[in-house]
């Protein structure tokens, strides 16, 4: 297979006041298309930090990320932004959908940010049954009009991978997207999360602190101390 997505030799630090502190500490990592990669370990080392390097949601101090073979931590703001929009998919652990909008609305969110006003406003029809479709593949089409606070965990969470393919990414980055969730929805969001792998080819990275939950991935990588300690294939 081909590797999609690479990084090579990438530290990361943070300042607090006037200590810096290192999360990685130069990590070599690759993903090859439509593989399901599961990023394991302690609290603090470096998992999310990963994550965020490779969906260009943060910049490496030293090292590179790469998209297909080419660059792409260095590249104009205008571009990352469009990477991100198009490219990659995002789900937290938090969902981070907008309380004041229903969940089709705040599945309709990337196009609203991708296109002009006057384009949407053009669109916006076929946008909203896009959304519907979504909302209806992760099993919410019954809850489309409902705001954020009229949802429980699972769904909200449903929701936001709704949101999160909507831009039709090629790549999904998942932080904990099950850690506020109890074991019945967290194990049918993973089950949801493994359909769109195989049903799309969609590559998927996935951080998670639990260890049943990685093992339904493709391979696990273990971070320690913002070093890849070993990596393996997991027991599908």
């Amino acid at each position: 297979m081909a590797i999609q997505l690479a990084a090579s030799g990438v530290e990361k630090a943070y300042r607090k006041g006037r200590n810096e502190v290192p999360v990685l500490h130069g990590v070599d990592l690759q993903v090859e298309r439509g593989e399901f990669v599961a990023v394991v370990g302690q609290s603090g080392s470096g998992k999310s930090t990963l994550l965020h390097l490779l969906g260009l949601l943060d910049t490496p101090d030293t090292g590179i990320v790469q998209l297909e073979g080419e660059r792409i931590d260095n590249l104009p703001e205008r571009r990352r932004d469009n990477l991100r929009n198009r490219t990659f998919g995002f789900i937290f652990q938090f969902y981070h959908l907008l309380p004041e909008l229903s969940a089709v609305e705040n599945v309709m969110l990337p196009h609203m940010i991708r296109l002009k006003a006057f384009t949407y406003l053009k669109q916006r029809k076929a946008i909203r049954a896009r959304a519907t479709e979504l909302l209806e593949r992760v099993g919410l089409g019954h809850r489309l009009t409902h705001k954020p606070n009229e949802l429980s965990g699972g769904e909200m969470q449903r929701a936001a991978i709704a949101r999160a393919l909507a831009g039709g990414p090629e790549i999904l980055l998942a932080d904990e997207p099950t850690g506020n969730l109890d074991s019945a929805s967290g194990q049918s969001v993973l089950e949801l999360l493994r359909d769109l792998n195989r049903e799309r080819s969609l590559t998927m990275m996935m951080v998670t602190h639990d260890q049943s939950i990685a093992q339904q991935a493709d391979r696990i990588v273990r971070l320690a101390e913002g070093r890849i300690e070993e990596w393996a294939t997991a027991n599908v």
